[in-house]
């Protein structure tokens, strides 16, 4: 019997046993176990933690989109969002957008670009954010889950973090002809600095690399470091 007809045979028995059992955690604890789902049983533990990597990445970038809208409040509405609620439950929530007319069909590094176009009118925040979000699935091959026969290209998760250093040094240094920035994000002028988007950007490096040596370890594949003049960088295909 090889390997897959090994875990089969093993998500089939595991799935026979707990048929009968009770799964519900105490409700009292103060440590909220994982929902359990069906399709856990065809996930390795591997599979779970990058799973939690990658909702990590979103839960940040989740906030950067509030905290972008709130700095940069003609953007929304130029997207024509009658609120920031509205604009990300479009993007984040359950009634999520197929698609974004406002991005002329572009999406992952493509959207992420059209947001420091000279030429660009539509809304750069969901651009960006929009970019970054299909930027990070795609590293991902377009999956939010995974299971025990999906692999991971760890070169893609790495490329998704250098890209990510690209968008900081591009919110705080691309400007337009009149030689303002396309996007407000971080304060550094006056007596009180804001560098809370540099530190959630640096969280969603940081999960991403992390994560790429991660997989390069449990799949045994090397990575590729890519050397750019971060002054001079573009991003690079996913």
């Amino acid at each position: 019997m090889n390997i897959y007809s090994l875990k089969i045979a093993w998500i089939l028995g595991l799935l026979f046993i707990l048929s009968g059992c009770n799964l519900a955690t105490n409700s009292d604890s103060p440590v909220k176990a994982r929902s359990f789902k069906l399709d856990d049983l065809a996930k390795s533990d591997v599979d779970m933690v990058l799973e939690t990597q990658l909702n990590y990445s979103l839960e940040y970038l989740e906030n950067l989109m509030e905290k972008l809208y709130k700095r940069n409040p003609k953007e929304l509405r130029k997207g024509g969002w009658k609120s920031r609620k509205a604009a990300m439950q479009r993007v984040f929530g359950p009634g999520r957008a197929n698609s974004f007319p406002g991005l002329r069909g572009k999406r992952s590094v493509d959207a992420m670009r059209l947001a420091f176009d000279e030429n660009y009118y539509g809304d750069r925040v969901l651009a960006l954010i929009e970019g970054i979000r299909g930027m990070l699935l795609d590293s991902y091959n377009g999956k939010r889950e995974l299971f025990l026969m999906d692999e991971l290209d760890p070169q893609k998760i790495y490329n998704t973090a250098r890209n990510i250093e690209i968008t900081v040094w591009k919110l705080n240094n691309d400007r337009n002809q009149e030689g303002q920035l396309y996007l407000i994000s971080n304060e550094t002028q006056g007596a009180v600095q804001n560098l809370s988007f540099e530190r959630l950007f640096g969280k969603m490096i940081a999960v991403q690399d992390s994560t790429a040596r991660f997989v390069a370890e449990t799949t045994n594949r090397r990575i590729k470091n890519v050397i750019q003049s971060i002054a001079s960088a573009v991003f690079i295909p996913i």
